[in-house]
């Protein structure tokens, strides 16, 4: 059976003010959630005092990106691999449409960096999706598909078994819109279907989440769907009450 998953994306978010009052709720609060993973994601020059203000072996840290190149060098405002690993990162937020949309990160850069990922054992969260006019257009699956071939023919379908997949409807990104129930658990049974044509066993274990508006009053209809296996929390991620309630929903 898979765990379910919560990770909060902070973004471009925070002061060491924010950022303190936010852990210590976290810190009191996490215990009231169930067997579950959760993480957070700082911005990056955040990771460091993060990781010195949680109080809680419960909540493992995230990067929200890194450098594709998978040796330090002369690459001025990067963060390797290397550097979010003695930084104590667990994971790394790979592929995030804001990424692809705002600075132009490609299919084929994207794998690269599952690639550097997984050879320094952090956890890749692979995030895939489609904006409106892609899914009005009927070429969502198209869409997807493309997104994960890349990675695929890059590392591997076993590799699948060391990556988490996000699903993020573009067009329900910090816009308060969120894919129904049923039109994510679409979405997701498709990326689980696609995978098992692959690898039925790597489909299985797979951890899939759902990013796209998480609310406390949407998560458990959400989460509820057999293919959602927890969520890329966005905006309610800053809120401590919020992305606990999430993370309960979630367990």
């Amino acid at each position: 059976m898979r765990k379910a998953f919560v990770a909060g994306n902070w973004k471009m978010h925070g002061s060491k003010a924010s950022i303190m009052t936010l852990v210590s709720d976290l810190n009191s609060k996490v215990s009231e959630v169930g067997a579950i993973d959760i993480a957070v994601c700082p911005p990056a020059i955040y990771i460091d005092f993060v990781s010195r203000t949680l109080a809680t072996d419960k909540i493992s840290i995230g990067a929200q990106n890194m450098a594709i190149e998978p040796e330090q060098g002369a690459f001025t405002g990067e963060q390797s691999v290397a550097m979010l690993k003695d930084m104590g990162c667990n994971y790394v937020v790979l592929g995030h449409s804001e990424r692809r949309a705002i600075y132009g990160e490609t299919d084929a850069e994207v794998a690269a960096k599952v690639a550097v990922a997984l050879s320094s054992n952090v956890t890749p969260i692979l995030c895939v999706g489609e904006t409106l006019d892609e899914r009005e257009s009927g070429v969502m699956e198209q869409v997807i598909a493309t997104q994960l071939d890349a990675v695929i023919s890059e590392v591997g379908i076993d590799a699948f078994d060391k990556v988490v997949i996000a699903y993020e409807p573009v067009w329900a990104i910090g816009t308060g819109k969120t894919a129904s129930p049923a039109q994510a658990q679409e979405v997701h049974a498709f990326i689980r279907t696609k995978l098992a044509g692959l690898n039925a066993a790597v489909a299985e274990k797979v951890i899939i989440q759902y990013g796209g508006s998480v609310k406390p009053d949407n998560a458990v209809e959400l989460f509820s769907q057999p293919d959602i296996d927890g969520g890329l929390i966005g905006g309610a991620s800053l809120n401590a009450d919020d992305f606990i309630a999430i993370c309960k929903a979630a367990g």
